[in-house]
């Protein structure tokens, strides 16, 4: 049996990272090696099981204690400060960054359109590996050691191709990285398995909640106390992909005053999702999470309700977010660079105003920061570093200056930024909302 298990694990993760390892890129810029070894490794992941829509999770197999990913701490540990990808993180970026230029970059409007993302794109992208990054080798995941800085540079490169359609594919690795990061030895061999299957669940992190200046730390949804487990009261607003999820992460205050992370399935009573698009990542079909009189075990919550895990989880998905709008910040200066230097007015390219120059050099310098900022956190992240303040710094940059690209952008095309003939209006809306999002993803 043990062996049947091995045999399977490794046929689906070579059918995850097949995409990668089939890239033209690794051939052209000399990566092979790097993907062979890769895939390697990947073959040596644990067991897996597989279920259908509407799926029952139970345990493949038990755990001892919690598995969980090593940090590159200690003697990994680089003396100098280094954001240089290594040869298998820029084979991951640049293979999901051609699956996003090539898939979502041609569907984005229409998926903005109807607030939704097609399935089979979702479907492609579960082939990319996005949630075996955040799991254990042992239980089946892709990399040896736990790496921010992975996650962040295949969500930047997913948001080049739209920031919408990124947020709808990365959403249940935030809920599988969740389980691996707090999750009890239980609760990972119940709920990882499908999440490094080749029948990836929909899944959500719903932290954020419908009121004015949300504050993460002070939540309306309430769990208090019955025998055996908890009852939820509360509503969870903008959550990616609701309506299809066949599991939650919900965040809710503990009776102890400070929030916690509880494991919902959509199943249980008391559950209602309604329609909630936001003007931004109208692709990732947002929705309101209503939780009335929600029972669920005591064995439900993450962490222990250890007010440091759900601190972490808030700055993890702030830092997400900081990648995708890196993305997208990209997406929208390669575009009106190309634009300015092709379109004439009075007789020469418009880049030649100095207004015009100066205000693209302006958005590639404020992008730069961002991007800077935000890698700086997720290295720390993989050094076991304290992070919360250098993911503090790129929020705030984000918040302060995202929006500015967008804005620029627009205003770069004139009337033309403000029709749909054009990308960067949709850009413009998707940068306001990452600056203000919460939960949703995670690194």
């Amino acid at each position: 049996m043990a062996q049947t298990l091995v045999e399977r694990t490794m046929a689906v993760s070579l059918r995850a990272l097949n995409r990668v390892a089939s890239s033209d890129a690794l051939d052209r810029l000399g990566w092979r090696s790097s993907a062979e070894r890769l895939l390697r490794d990947v073959s040596r992941g644990g067991a897996r099981t597989a279920t259908t829509a509407g799926r029952t999770f139970v345990a493949a197999q038990r755990l001892a204690t919690p598995a969980r990913q090593p940090s590159a701490s200690g003697s990994r540990r680089p003396k100098l400060f280094d954001i240089t990808p290594d040869d298998e993180q820029r084979m991951l970026r640049d293979s999901v960054g051609e699956f996003a230029l090539d898939r979502l970059r041609p569907a984005a409007s229409d998926a903005d359109a109807v607030c939704a993302t097609p399935g089979a794109l979702l479907t492609q992208a579960n082939e990319l590996g996005l949630t075996m990054i955040g799991v254990p080798e042992e239980l089946g995941g892709a990399v040896e050691r736990r790496s921010a800085t992975t996650t962040v540079l295949m969500a930047e490169a997913l948001a080049r191709g739209d920031m919408g359609i990124a947020a709808a594919c990365l959403a249940p690795a935030a809920v599988s990285t969740a389980i691996s990061l707090w999750g009890d030895a239980d609760q990972q061999s119940t709920y990882l398995p499908p999440f490094v299957s080749d029948d990836v669940p929909a899944a959500a992190l719903a932290l954020m909640e419908p009121e004015p200046l949300f504050d993460p730390f002070s939540l309306g949804a309430r769990a208090r106390s019955v025998s055996g487990g908890y009852v939820i009261d509360g509503v969870k607003a903008l959550v990616p992909r609701a309506a299809d999820a066949e599991l939650f992460v919900v965040a809710a205050q503990l009776p102890s005053g400070t929030p916690g992370l509880f494991i919902v399935e959509p199943g249980t009573a008391g559950i209602t999702v309604e329609p909630d698009p936001g003007i931004g990542v109208r692709a990732a079909a947002t929705a309101r999470l209503i939780l009335h009189e929600v029972e669920v075990p005591q064995a439900s919550l993450l962490g222990e309700g250890a007010p440091e895990a759900y601190g972490d989880c808030v700055a993890l998905g702030r830092l997400a977010w900081c990648a995708l709008a890196v993305g997208t910040g990209q997406a929208a200066l390669d575009y009106v660079s190309e634009y300015v230097k092709s379109r004439q007015a009075f007789g020469e390219p418009v880049v030649n105003r100095q207004a015009v120059a100066f205000t693209v050099a302006n958005m590639a310098i404020e992008l730069e920061g961002l991007r800077l900022a935000t890698y700086r956190a997720a290295g720390r992240v993989d050094q076991a570093l304290p992070f919360h303040r250098e993911v503090a710094i790129a929020r705030r940059l984000l918040a302060g200056r995202g929006m500015q690209l967008g804005s620029d952008a627009v205003q770069m095309l004139g009337g033309h930024g403000y029709t749909k003939e054009h990308p960067v209006e949709r850009w413009y809306r998707d940068l306001r909302a990452a600056g203000v999002l919460e939960g949703g993803l995670l690194v």
